[in-house]
C-alpha cells in the first residue's frame, strides 16, 4: 500500500477514540461526575426516613462519594496488572456489569451501608471502564498523536458530569430519584456495552496495523512497513519516550514524587468542586434551586470538555510541561472569585476553573507516557491514580467535615480549595524546574 493510499484511509484508532470517550461518558457520569445531581434528594430522603442522623448528612453524602474515589484509586494498581495479562475488551466488558450492578443496588436500598457498597461498586467498575483502561488503550493506538488522542477522550468525563444532570433531574422531578437512577443505568446496558462488544479492539496490530494509521504489518516478512514520514517523526519523539522506565525505576526518580504529589493536590480541589459545590450553591448562603445548581454543575462540565480538548491539543505543539503550568494557573486565578461568593461570581468561578481542570485532568494522563514511557505504564498511571485518589478523598472528607463544623455551610470548606489550589500550582512549577533540568542532563 502506497503512503498516499495510507493518509487517505481511515484509521480505525479513531473508532477507538469514539468508544473510549463513550465508556467516559457513561462510567464517569454515571458513578462520580454526574451523579451528585441526585444528592440534595438522597439525603432529604434519608434524613426524613432517620436514616441518617440530619447533623452528619454531609457528610453521609461525602462518604459515599470519597468510597468511590477510594476504591477506584486504589483498585487502579490491581487493574493496571490485569490490563497488561487480560484483553482491555473483555476487562471493559466486566466493567459495565459491575457499574451497572451498582446503579441497580444504590437505586433499591433505604440503608446507609448499603449505598456505601453500591458506591464501592461503582469504584471498582472504573478499574475496569473507567480513565485508566480507556487511556492505556488509546496510548497504544496512537504515538504522534497522543495528545490530541487523549484529550478528546478525556472530554468523555465531562461530557457526562454535563449531560447526566440534564438528563436525570427532569427524571427527578417526575418519578423520584429511585426510578431516574433505573432509567439512566440503560445507557450501560443498551448503549456501551454494545460498543464495547462489537467495536473495541485492543491494539493496531490486532488488525495489521501501526500507530497513528503510519503504516502497516507486512504479510511477507512480518515486519512493520512505515513511510518516510513516519520515520522522520519517529526522530522527533520526545526523548523522554526513548528512556521508557518500569515502576521500580520511576519510583526511585524524584520526578515521579513531584509529579503524583502535584496530582493528588489538584485532584483536591477537582474533587471538593465536582462533588460539593452543588450542595454550598442551595445553602441559604447562595440560595440556588435545584434546578440552578444542576446547570451550575453541567456548566463546570461543558467548560471543561473545551479544556480538555484545547489543551491536549496544544501539548502536542508545546511543551507539555509548560502546558500543564499555564491549566493550573487558570485554575488558580479562578479560585480566588470563592472569596466572595455570590450566585453571580460562582457562575463566573465555574468558566475558568472548568477550563483549567479539564486541561490539568489530560495532561497528567499525558506526562505519565511522557515522563517514564510506555513500557508499564499502565502500572505507573495505576499508582499515580493511586495518589490522586488519596488526594480526592482528603479533598472530600475535608470539605464535608468544615461544612458540617458550619452548620451545613460550606464556606470555610472552599477557602481550603484555595489554598491546595495554590499549593499544587507552585508544585506544577518546581515540576518544570525539575523536567527542564532533566533533559538538559540527557
Amino acid at each position: 500500500m502506497s503512503a498516499e493510499n495510507r493518509q487517505n484511509k481511515f484509521y480505525y484508532g479513531w473508532v477507538i477514540v469514539a468508544v473510549s470517550t463513550l465508556a467516559l461518558i457513561v462510567s464517569n457520569g454515571l458513578s462520580t461526575l454526574g451523579i451528585p445531581v441526585f444528592y440534595p434528594w438522597i439525603r432529604a430522603e434519608f434524613v426524613k426516613s432517620g436514616a441518617v442522623d440530619a447533623g452528619s448528612a454531609e457528610s453521609f453524602i461525602a462518604n459515599g462519594a470519597t468510597l468511590t474515589f477510594l476504591v477506584a484509586g486504589f483498585f487502579s494498581p490491581i487493574a493496571g496488572y490485569l490490563i497488561q495479562k487480560f484483553r482491555i475488551r473483555n476487562l471493559m466488558i466486566i466493567g459495565c456489569f459491575i457499574l451497572g450492578s451498582g446503579l441497580l443496588l444504590h437505586s433499591q436500598t433505604e440503608q446507609p451501608m448499603i449505598v456505601y457498597l453500591s458506591r464501592i461498586l461503582m469504584g471498582m467498575s472504573l478499574g475496569f471502564v473507567g480513565v485508566l483502561a480507556n487511556m492505556v488503550l488509546v496510548s497504544n493506538w496512537f504515538r504522534r498523536l497522543r495528545g490530541t488522542a487523549l484529550g478528546i477522550v478525556t472530554t468523555g468525563t465531562s461530557i457526562g458530569g454535563f449531560l447526566i444532570p440534564l438528563i436525570a433531574t427532569p427524571l427527578i422531578l417526575s418519578y423520584g430519584w429511585r426510578t431516574a437512577m433505573v432509567a439512566i443505568s440503560f445507557l450501560i446496558w443498551l448503549v456501551l456495552l454494545p460498543a464495547i462488544i462489537f467495536f473495541v479492539k485492543d491494539k493496531p496490530s490486532d488488525i495489521g496495523l501501526l500507530p497513528d494509521g503510519s503504516g502497516q504489518w507486512s504479510v511477507i516478512s512480518g515486519q512493520p512497513e512505515l513511510p518516510e514520514e513516519f520515520e522522520k517523526s519517529e526522530d522527533q519523539r520526545p526523548k523522554t519516550e526513548d528512556r521508557s522506565l518500569t515502576l521500580a525505576q520511576a519510583l526511585k526518580t524524584p520526578l515521579f514524587w513531584v509529579f503524583a504529589l502535584c496530582a493528588g493536590l489538584i485532584f483536591y480541589p477537582i474533587f471538593a468542586t465536582s462533588q460539593q459545590f452543588i450542595l454550598y450553591l442551595q445553602t441559604p448562603r447562595i440560595g440556588l434551586s435545584p434546578e440552578q445548581g444542576a446547570l451550575a454543575l453541567s456548566l463546570l462540565f461543558a467548560v471543561s470538555v473545551g479544556g480538555k480538548f484545547l489543551f491536549g491539543f496544544l501539548s502536542d505543539k508545546f511543551s507539555p510541561t509548560r502546558v500543564m503550568l499555564l491549566c493550573c494557573a487558570i485554575m488558580f486565578s479562578a479560585t480566588l472569585f470563592l472569596l466572595s461568593l455570590t450566585p453571580i461570581t460562582a457562575f463566573i468561578f465555574l468558566i475558568p476553573f472548568g477550563l483549567g481542570y479539564g486541561g490539568t485532568f489530560v495532561l497528567l494522563q499525558r506526562l505519565v507516557a511522557d515522563y517514564f514511557g510506555m513500557r508499564e505504564y499502565g502500572k505507573i498511571l495505576g499508582v499515580i491514580i493511586v495518589v490522586e485518589t488519596l488526594g480526592a478523598a482528603i479533598g472530600g472528607k475535608i470539605t464535608g467535615r468544615l461544612a458540617d463544623a458550619s452548620g451545613g455551610d460550606y464556606t470555610q470548606a472552599f477557602y481550603m480549595v484555595i489554598v491546595v489550589t495554590g499549593l499544587a500550582l507552585g508544585l506544577v512549577l518546581v515540576l518544570n524546574a525539575i523536567y527542564k533540568k532533566r533533559e538538559v542532563l540527557v
